[in-house]
């Protein structure tokens, strides 16, 4: 009931074109239950409305002429229209018959020698009759075809009606269900740039993906499907069943089982289609997800050649989707068209045995147009209930994915934050800060240093020292659990992360690049960045340089992670982009890994340059880099174990001084 609530809020967001579009719904639906209601008056009215009593009158107007006298119907009698004897036409077989009289009560008829014979049970009357041929028996049809004309009309121009309201509601219900659609998506990606970074380390790209795009799309069916087949059916049934009443008030009774056999139906299929449809939903999440691992991972699969065990464990993930399809697959054919079928065969049954016990039993006959509207009402109030069950199995869906997509949006999060701050001084303070990424697991302890404005500080040690966790705990990616970090003298919990970002800048050891253009991957489309700032902060890390057999230079496109460019360029487009920033703080994260000498010597050039009043923090591994650190800090399994600048440290020949060496052996080898 949670999910619907939710789902229910989101259309209230747009409830005035949903209402128009289910006012619509509703007009389409009474003006297509019209139709047999008009098709029972001409049958009765005027097909075989001859057979209702005729008058014999002195008037022309709507009147028969038949052996030398004229004949009206008493139905079309005017008030001040003077009338004589009565008089009847009857069919008994493919024979009509006129009689000057007026039948006493009708039953089984007989016509021989001029003579019509009614019996009804005990009773029996025999009548004078002539025997009227074709031409005759047009003539007495005559006053009825202007009459079937204006009706068959009516009919059409109701039809018309109906087509021109459902096509109404078809367009505002697919515009206001891709309205709360787009709102959705937009709150679910907003929701994704305030989720911390932890949530996804445990959270593949490809199953957030799914809940953006196939999730959504099952509530979208929600609004533009189950929503209009449950009203209309709804709306269908109860028509169905008051038109039913009017024309037999038992007849309508003995339909109103359906509403108890509905509920039960709805209960037994929900408790068998919620568990196959979160399996189904959960291995959509997954074949996403490894999709797109192996599709970032192709150039290692294929490396190392396994791409049959790819293969074979995406079967498997694909197998057991397609099994708990075929379980749903089952379910719906169980319980939707074949008990459809079997309770329309049992309710005409009923409709059979019960007006034909009636007519044996000579209480009473029902008209043939009402037998044709009972007949058509009766085939109608099934497709309806076909309607509903039909979409038993989306509801279902959406249902499912409403609450994976509610439990993504009800995950704890930041807002983002407009406000701006001024720049910062860049002063760091570490107080005996400790972190782990899980509970009784700690990657940093009792971390104590500090970085004033415009020194440069590198962090230097094995993998897995803690090196980046520093730099996670200064963006705020994640925060610590023990000590405090001081920026220009605040405590970094206090400051909110986007005004704190704002002052940052950083370089990852494997930069990502947006589909776009070199110069958009530096600015990043942030209007404070003009492309004059973007081209200087190429030119100061000199990649003017390196980027200059490009054929359009600085425009030149960028695909997807800038997988057409050399690593060593694409680490320089993103060291640009940090810089045109103008953060009061960079990080580089490894960033010279990847880059070769003559590059990484363009960008020592810069940094001499850039380094002037920006606090800077770089995690290397190439210790040659570094040399000139205002301080070095060496890091062992989450402990700062030596610091100082270079040559102290390179004096004390401790754990830098043999790293030092052996980059520098290896060099000289």
């Amino acid at each position: 009931m949670k999910t619907i609530k939710r789902l229910y809020r989101y259309a209230v967001r747009f409830k005035g074109t949903i209402i128009l579009a289910l006012v619509m719904l509703s007009i389409s639906v009474a003006a297509d239950l019209i139709g047999p209601y008009i098709g029972k008056n001409i049958i009765d009215n005027h097909i075989t409305g001859i057979e209702q009593p005729w008058v014999e009158t002195k008037q022309t107007d709507d009147a028969v002429s038949y052996d030398g006298k004229w004949y009206k119907r008493e139905a079309y009698l005017m008030d001040d229209e003077w009338s004589g004897s009565q008089a009847a036409v009857v069919q008994t077989g493919t024979t009509f018959l006129f009689l000057d009289e007026a039948l006493q009560y009708d039953g089984k008829r007989s016509y021989e020698d001029g003579k019509l014979t009614v019996t009804n049970g005990e009773q029996k009357a025999v009548y004078e009759a002539e025997k009227l041929s074709g031409t005759e028996i047009m003539r007495f049809y005559e006053p009825e075809i202007n009459r079937i004309m204006k009706l068959l009309f009516l009919y059409f121009a109701v039809m018309v009606i109906a087509f021109f309201f459902q096509y109404g509601q078809s367009y505002y219900l697919q515009k206001a269900a891709n309205r709360i659609i787009q709102t959705m998506r937009i709150e679910v990606f907003a929701q994704i740039q305030r989720l911390p970074i932890r949530y996804f380390d445990n959270m593949p790209a490809g199953k957030l993906v799914a809940r953006i795009t196939n999730d959504t799309e099952a509530i979208r069916e929600l609004y533009v499907r189950v929503l209009a087949n449950f009203f209309s059916s709804t709306i269908n049934i109860i028509g169905v069943i008051i038109a039913l009443f009017l024309l037999s008030p038992k007849l309508g009774a003995i339909t109103l089982l359906i509403i108890p056999i509905l509920i039960v139906w709805t209960i037994v299929f929900r408790k068998f289609a919620t568990k196959y449809n979160r399996v189904i939903r959960a291995r959509i999440s997954d074949i996403n997800a490894m999709i797109n691992e192996s599709i970032n991972g192709m150039t290692i699969i294929q490396a190392f050649r396994r791409e049959k065990e790819t293969q074979a464990e995406f079967e498997e993930m694909n197998n057991e989707h397609y099994v708990y399809q075929s379980k749903m697959q089952r379910l719906n054919s169980l319980l939707n068209g074949n008990l459809v079928g079997a309770f329309r065969v049992i309710t005409l049954t009923l409709f059979i045995w019960y007006f034909g016990g009636m007519a044996a039993s000579g209480e009473s006959v029902v008209t043939l147009g009402v037998l044709y509207a009972m007949v058509n009402y009766l085939n109608r109030l099934f497709h309806p209930i076909s309607g509903i069950v039909n979409q038993f199995s989306n509801f279902e869906q959406a249902m499912v994915a409403g609450e994976r997509v509610f439990s993504l949006l009800d995950e704890k999060g930041t807002d983002v934050a407009d406000g701006r701050a001024a720049r910062l001084n860049g002063h760091v303070e570490f107080k005996d800060v400790s972190f782990g990424y899980k509970d009784g697991e700690p990657v940093l302890k009792n971390i104590n240093f500090e970085a004033r404005q415009g020194e440069t500080i590198a962090l230097v040690g094995h993998t897995g020292s803690g090196k980046s966790s520093i730099m996670n705990l200064l963006f705020r990616f994640y925060d610590y659990q023990e000590g405090a970090i001081l920026l220009d003298g605040k405590e970094l919990k206090e400051i909110p992360r986007q005004t704190l970002r704002e002052h940052m800048g950083i370089v990852l050891q494997d930069p990502y690049l947006f589909t776009g253009t070199i110069l958009s991957n530096i600015t990043l489309d942030d209007p404070k960045i003009t492309r004059e700032t973007a081209e200087k902060a190429l030119r100061d890390v000199g990649a003017d340089r390196v980027l200059a057999n490009l054929e359009h230079g600085f425009d030149e496109p960028v695909v997807e992670k800038g997988s057409t460019l050399s690593s060593g360029q694409r680490q320089l487009i993103s060291f640009a982009r940090a810089l045109a920033f103008n953060p009061a703080i960079l990080i580089l994260d490894e960033a010279t890994s990847s880059i070769d000498t003559e590059t990484e010597t363009l960008i020592q050039e810069a940094m001499d340059v850039l380094k002037k009043g920006r606090t800077t923090f770089i995690i290397a591994h190439r210790l040659s880099t570094i040399k000139n650190a205002d301080q070095i800090l060496v890091l062992d399994k989450g402990e700062i174990v030596e610091r100082g600048s270079h040559d102290e440290l390179m004096a004390i020949k401790g754990r830098y001084y043999q790293m030092y060496e052996l980059q520098a052996g290896k060099k000289a080898g």
